[in-house]
């Protein structure tokens, strides 16, 4: 990681610190810590949202890192080895008390209320704060995305191009999540929906079930903190003849996304985007049968569209959309950079939809038939 991207995050961190009357924000989540560390992990325990140790960003520019003597030997010859953290170190049973690191930090910051991310005793919650922070992506953070939104629509696409049926989606997702571990990613969120159960569920988490004619896999795979999402469908050619219609249809609603995902448009918008997409398509209603996606980052979804959303779109982000009518789906990541839109997560020789957005042909995932 660079020091200008740590410099610049932490800036943000001492603006919203001040603009709150806060003397400082102590984080303790996994995916605030690689937020500001460029990727860096304080995860031991993969249950847990938030690790063991904090760390703190003062409101005068101080940063520092507050960890167990179990696990400050690692962070600062590893972890966090030459980003200029101040550590401070305490016994591991004092770790039991979760008020016990709030009180060193406090002794640093003194009598000013401390921010957090997490529910801390004796903090102000600040999680939503945090996020409009980390909203932006810096110019590392877009170079990072594009990388890894490109090895995960070649190994997905890879994994999808090896299906045959007569294999269960249990067995699909053991072979994604061993597969991203070629590109150094972890699935966070991993589906695998076979035939009917692609239009019965949503949200198809992987079974015994054996896949026939059509199997939907979803992936949101994370590395160094950012999350790529995507999605791909693969038929034989028994399956049913309107399931491209379909998927097509998907498309024109996909394109209708992207095209509405302009700095300054409010999630209410997009939401509204999506609804007249399906109705232009004529599948009036899909938009009530399941969330249209929306920003990605470090969270799967940092937040989704909806009718009442006033969360707005940066000139630096990254959109998870995944419209989808009954038994289809179209999934990708995109980068907004500066007033351009680009797809990141396309996978290289696959079926594809034309899209015309802003004046550009963009690919959306087609079926794949075998």
């Amino acid at each position: 990681m660079s020091s200008t991207d740590l410099d610049e995050k932490q800036a943000r961190l001492v603006t919203l610190a001040r603009d709150a009357g806060l003397g400082g924000v102590l984080l303790a989540t996994h995916h605030n810590i690689a937020w500001l560390t460029g990727g860096r992990t304080n995860r031991v325990d993969a249950s847990r949202e938030a690790g063991t140790q904090r760390v703190l960003v003062t409101a005068d520019g101080r940063r520092f890192v507050l960890a167990n003597a179990i696990e400050m030997p690692r962070l600062r010859n590893e972890v966090l080895a030459g980003l200029g953290f101040e550590p401070v170190e305490y016994a591991w049973t004092d770790d039991q008390d979760p008020s016990h690191s709030v009180g060193l930090a406090r002794k640093i910051v003194g009598a000013s209320a401390i921010g957090a991310d997490w529910p801390l005793p004796d903090t102000t919650p600040s999680e939503g704060r945090i996020a409009r922070a980390r909203a932006l992506l810096t110019r590392a953070e877009v170079d990072r995305y594009r990388a890894l939104g490109s090895d995960c629509g070649t190994i997905v696409g890879d994994v999808c191009r090896r299906l045959r049926p007569g294999e269960d989606e249990r067995e699909i997702a053991a072979t994604v999540m061993l597969s991203l571990t070629a590109i150094s990613a972890r699935a966070i969120v991993l589906l695998v929906g076979a035939d009917e159960r692609i239009a019965t569920y949503r949200h198809p988490v992987p079974t015994a079930t054996r896949w026939k004619q059509v199997v939907l896999v979803a992936v949101c795979a994370e590395r160094d903190g950012l999350i790529a999402c995507l999605s791909r469908i693969v038929a034989t050619k028994a399956a049913p003849a309107d399931l491209e219609t379909r998927t097509r249809a998907t498309a024109s609603v996909f394109a209708r996304l992207l095209d509405a995902t302009q700095p300054g448009a409010t999630g209410a918008q997009l939401f509204e985007a999506a609804r007249d997409g399906y109705r232009a398509a004529g599948f009036p209603g899909e938009e009530t049968l399941h969330h249209q996606g929306g920003a990605t980052g470090y969270r799967a979804r940092e937040w989704v569209a909806h009718p009442r959303s006033e969360e707005t779109v940066q000139a630096r982000q990254a959109f998870a959309w995944n419209p989808s009518i009954t038994g289809t789906k179209i999934e990708d990541t995109a980068l907004v950079v500066d007033g351009r839109l680009e797809l990141i997560t396309s996978t290289p020789g696959w079926p594809s939809i034309e899209m015309s957005v802003r004046g550009e042909t963009l690919l959306a995932a087609d079926v794949l038939r075998v």
